[in-house]
Order: structure tokens, then sequence, then C-alpha cells
């Protein structure tokens, strides 16, 4: 009884497994059927998110033709400093961009954008404004920390502060 409720349980276990073979070879063709038909539209941001994640990192020089070509990448790299909001003369961008992060609340003792907080600063004029924003003070570190600012820059940020006091 024991071989013959054996064999049947084989045969049954092998009939259930040819089965299960089968139904997985069917779904595969299925879906390789329907991924097939399927039409894949490209998106202008996801292949922009491609090209950045493939884009060039770093360059590697060797050897005496090398170490001639990073000399002239270092020398044109510093031949055209990069300037911070990419030269934007907009005051909005500037102050959102460097000023606002300690003006807005008033942190680290900066003067919030509030008239009050300004008395006693305003009368010192523009000029004297800009050289502090120029060279830092109290707290407050050159440039706003953004060391890439032109002097420019900094004149129109200043002024556009001012305008929003009034």
């Amino acid at each position: 009884m024991t071989v013959q409720s054996d064999q049947a349980f084989f045969k049954t276990f092998g009939v259930v497994l040819v089965g299960l073979v089968i139904f997985t070879i069917i779904i595969i063709a299925l879906a390789m059927m329907l991924h097939g038909q399927r039409q894949m539209s490209e998106v202008p941001s996801r292949e922009a998110a491609r090209e950045a994640r493939f884009a060039q990192v770093a360059e590697v020089y060797a050897g005496e033709t090398g170490r001639a070509a990073a000399a002239a990448a270092a020398a044109t790299a510093s031949a055209t400093p990069q300037l911070a909001f990419d030269g934007s003369l907009d005051g909005g961008v500037i102050y959102r961009g460097a000023c606002g992060t300690c003006h807005d609340g008033g942190i680290a003792g900066a003067p919030a954008m509030v008239a009050s907080d300004w008395v006693g600063r305003l009368d010192k004029g523009l000029e004297a404004l800009v050289a502090n924003a120029i060279n830092g003070i109290g707290a407050m570190p050159a440039r706003g920390g953004y060391r890439n600012l032109s002097d420019e820059q900094v004149t129109i940020s200043v002024a556009y502060m001012l305008d929003m006091l009034e």
C-alpha cells in the first residue's frame, strides 16, 4: 500500500509541477507580447535627468600631455570666474538666494525686513550699508557668505532690501 501511495503522490506531484511550468511559460509569453505592443514615449525631463546622471564628473590627465592639458583647463577655469546666481542682476533673485535666509527671520542678529529693525542703519546711507554687506559685519559674513557675488550684485540686493522696507 505504501509503494502504491508513493507512486500516486509522485505522479500527482509531477503533473502539478509540469502544469506550473506550462503556466509560467504562458505568463512570460503573455508579458512579452504585451510589452512589445506598448509604445514608450520619451519624456523630456526624464531625458534631461538621464543626461545629468551620465554627465562627465571629472577629467583624468596622465603623462606630459595630460599635465599640459590640466594646466590649460585650470587656466581656463580661473580666467572665467563664475558669478553667483548666473550673474543675475535681479535684486529679488539675489535676496531670495543669499540674503533672505537670515533677513527674513532676523537670524543671528540680522535686521528683519521691517522698518523698525533698520532704525539707525538707514541713517548711514546706501554706501555704508553696501560696504557692510561686501565686507561683512557682526555675524554676517562678507557678501552674505557668497564670495562669488560681484560688488554690483551686492549693491543691487541691498537696494532691493531697502525698497522692500518702504
